[in-house]
C-alpha cells in the first residue's frame, strides 16, 4: 500500500507525522510524495490560529479530490484540528474516512489496513527511541521531541487542551535517539517541545535541560555537530542553562524564547507575568554569559485590552531589546481559549497595522545586525541549491534556525563545490534585511556521507 502524508503547522506536528510514517514503513507499506499515486492520504493538521485552521481545511478538501481523480480510496485527517473539531469534521466533511487525534498516532496502521482501531479515551502519548520513525526533513537536520503537552496557563493558548499535561521523555531515550541520528549522518538536531525548559521536572530532575544538553554535546561524531533547543519559557531560563550553552561548542549560541509582549498589564492578562523591564535584564544576562548569542522571540499584537499605549511600550521594548529574529502574530480569538472571554477586543484593522509597524521596526534592526557581519567569517551548514534560484546555494549559520529565520546565500566558493550537509566557513560579503550572502571557504573536514531524503530509524 502507498500512503501520502501532508504535514501542516509546526515542527511538533512534523514529528507526529514522522512517527505515523514510521509505523507504516515498519509494516511494509510505502510512502509517496505524489498524492495521485497514494492509496491512502493523511493530512496532519494544525488549528492553533485562524490562518492555520483555514490552511488545514483547504488542504483536506484539496486532497479529497484525489479520491475522484487519483487512486486514493481513503482520506485520513489527524492532528489538532481533530482534537478541536472532531464532531464537526464527521458531520460536515463526508469525504473524510477516519480521524486520528494527537494521542492516537499508533492507530494509523489499523486505519490504513482496515483493521479495528482502538476506541475510547486515549492515554497521553509520547514516542520513544524504540518507536519507528521516518525523517521527513532533509538528511542533514532533524527535530527531536523531548517533551509533550504543557502546564502553563497562558490565556491565548489552546495547546494544553489538545496535547495534555506536560510530560518528558526519559533521559536515556533522548540520548539514544540523538546518538543514532548523528551516527546516520545528521549534522544538526533541534530539540522541541511545548516548553523545552521544563524538561525533566516531572521526572524529578533538577536542571533537566542543562543536564540533557551537556550529555548530548558529549556524543562522539566524526564531524562537527550542532544542537539547539527551541521554545524556552523566560522564567525557566536559569543561569545554569546559560552556563551550559556557553561551555559546549556543539550547542549553538541561539535561544528561542517567546516573550509574547512587554506590557506588564497585558502579560498579566495573558497569565504569563513579568514585564519589559525584567525581560531587558534577562536579555542582558544572556548576552553577558554567552558572547555572540542570537536571541529569537515572538510577540502577539492585538491581544484583548491592548491599548495604543501598550503597543507603543511594546515598540519601544523591541527597539531596546534588539532581537536577532522576531516573529509577530496577529491575535486570533479562539473560542476555546480563556482569552476569548476577555473584554476590550482590538479591531482587525488595528491588529493588522500594529503587526506591520512592529515588523518594520524589527526589519531595520535585522538589517543593521546583518550589515555588521559583512567581512566576518562564520560557520554555515550547507543545505543545497537555493529555493529561489539555481544560481545560488543556501545554508544557515548557527544563529539561524531551520524554517523560521533568515538564510545564508552562497554566491561563490573556494575549493571543492558545496555539498549539502557539510559545515564550512563562509566569508560574508553582502547583507540584506533578513539574509546574508557570502563566499564559501575551502572545506576543513571530509565531505559528509550522503543520505536519502527519507531516513528510517528506530525499526
Amino acid at each position: 500500500m502507498k500512503v501520502g502524508f501532508i504535514s501542516l503547522g509546526c515542527p511538533k506536528n512534523l514529528v507526529d507525522s514522522e512517527v505515523m510514517m514510521g509505523q507504516l514503513v515498519a509494516r511494509g507499506h510505502q510512502l509517496t510524495h505524489q498524492p495521485d499515486q497514494a492509496d491512502v492520504l493523511v493530512v496532519n493538521t494544525c488549528s492553533f490560529i485562524d490562518p492555520a485552521k483555514k490552511e488545514s481545511i483547504d488542504t483536506i478538501l484539496e486532497m479529497a479530490e484525489y479520491k475522484k481523480v487519483g487512486r486514493a480510496r481513503k482520506l485520513v485527517v489527524a492532528g489538532c484540528l481533530v482534537e478541536r473539531y472532531r464532531g464537526d469534521i464527521r458531520r460536515d466533511m463526508p469525504e473524510v474516512d477516519a480521524l486520528i487525534g494527537t494521542n492516537e498516532l499508533e492507530s494509523i496502521v489499523a486505519i490504513c489496513e482496515d483493521l479495528e482501531a482502538p476506541t475510547g479515551p486515549s492515554e497521553p502519548y509520547l514516542y520513544s527511541h524504540l518507536t519507528p520513525r521516518v525523517l521527513a526533513t532533509p538528511s542533514h537536520f532533524a527535530y527531536l521531541k523531548i517533551a509533550e503537552g504543557c502546564d502553563h496557563p497562558c490565556t491565548f493558548c489552546v495547546i494544553p487542551q489538545y496535547r495534555g499535561n506536560f510530560r518528558s521523555r526519559r533521559f536515556e531515550s533522548v540520548v539514544s535517539e540523538a546518538t543514532r541520528l548523528f551516527q546516520q549522518g545528521v549534522r544538526e538536531i533541534n530539540l522541541i517541545g511545548q516548553d523545552t525548559t521544563c524538561y525533566g521536572e516531572d521526572l524529578g530532575l533538577s536542571g533537566g535541560l542543562p543536564q540533557l544538553l551537556a550529555r548530548l554535546a558529549e556524543i562522539e561524531t566524526p564531524h562537527q555537530k550542532w544542537i539547539r533547543f527551541l521554545y524556552a519559557y523566560p522564567n525557566k531560563v536559569t543561569q545554569r542553562l546559560l552556563d551550559t550553552i556557553a561551555a559546549h561548542r556543539a550547542l549553538t549560541k541561539y535561544i528561542d524564547m517567546p516573550l509574547q509582549h512587554s506590557s506588564a498589564r497585558i502579560l498579566k492578562r495573558m497569565k504569563r507575568g513579568s514585564s519589559g523591564t525584567l525581560f531587558l535584564k534577562l536579555l542582558e544576562r544572556i548576552r553577558r554569559t554567552i558572547p555572540g548569542v542570537a536571541i529569537r522571540t515572538s510577540m502577539i499584537v492585538g491581544f484583548p485590552g491592548e491599548t495604543a499605549e501598550d503597543f507603543d511600550e511594546l515598540c519601544q521594548f523591541v527597539e531596546a531589546a534588539r532581537f536577532d529574529n522576531l516573529g509577530v502574530f496577529a491575535y486570533s480569538d479562539e473560542d476555546t481559549s480563556s482569552s476569548y472571554a476577555l473584554d476590550a477586543k482590538v479591531d482587525g484593522r488595528s491588529i493588522h497595522n500594529r503587526r506591520r509597524r512592529l515588523m518594520a521596526i524589527q526589519r531595520k534592526i535585522s538589517r543593521g545586525r546583518n550589515r555588521a557581519l559583512v567581512g566576518a567569517q562564520v560557520p554555515v551548514l550547507v543545505e543545497g541549491p537555493s529555493e529561489e534560484t539555481d544560481l545560488l546555494w543556501q545554508g544557515r549559520m548557527p544563529t539561524q534556525a531551520p524554517e523560521i529565520d533568515g538564510v545564508t546565500l552562497i554566491n561563490d566558493f573556494e575549493g571543492d563545490e558545496p555539498r549539502a550537509g557539510e559545515i564550512r566557513l563562509l566569508r560574508i560579503t553582502e547583507a540584506h534585511d533578513y539574509d546574508v550572502v557570502g563566499t564559501l571557504l575551502p572545506a576543513t573536514e571530509p565531505a559528509p556521507r550522503m543520505l536519502p531524503q527519507l531516513v528510517q530509524i528506530g525499526i
